[in-house]
């Protein structure tokens, strides 16, 4: 089978999963605090995502316990179909790490207002669609 198509069911089998996961944690977290506090669910998935992400580098970096397929299957897959804010916290910590402190603050402000700003467009473009 061609590499490609290889790598491309490993991050499909891993996002899969991870989107279950993402169901059930949330839903799970959720439940067990109520309603008082909405995003529960998925400020813990958040957390939980860049904890792993995390570790899973970290054991990448400094043990060499992930090879480059279970990197495609766990980090971009699972954790990036378990939540992508996993990924961008990893990556601002990356650049932080390398001492691009301007480039991962620029990208905290960036993802954060130009997301909101993407979300509160589209949802004003919906009232008019």
């Amino acid at each position: 089978m061609n590499q490609s198509v290889t790598n491309a069911l490993l991050v499909g089998f891993g996002g899969f999963a991870g989107s279950i996961l993402r169901y059930w944690v949330s839903g799970w977290v959720q439940s067990a605090v109520s309603q008082s506090w909405r995003p529960a669910g998925t400020f813990a998935v958040n957390v939980t995502g860049c904890f792993l992400i995390g570790f899973l580098m970290g054991m990448a970096d400094f043990r060499q316990l992930l090879k480059p397929d279970a990197r495609l299957l766990l980090v971009v897959g699972l954790l990036g179909g378990f939540t992508t804010f996993s990924a961008f916290g990893y990556e601002t910590f990356a650049l932080a790490r390398d001492k691009e402190f301007g480039a991962a603050l620029l990208n905290i402000g960036a993802q954060v207002v130009v997301g909101l700003a993407a979300v509160w467009a589209g949802y004003t473009i919906s009232r008019v669609a």
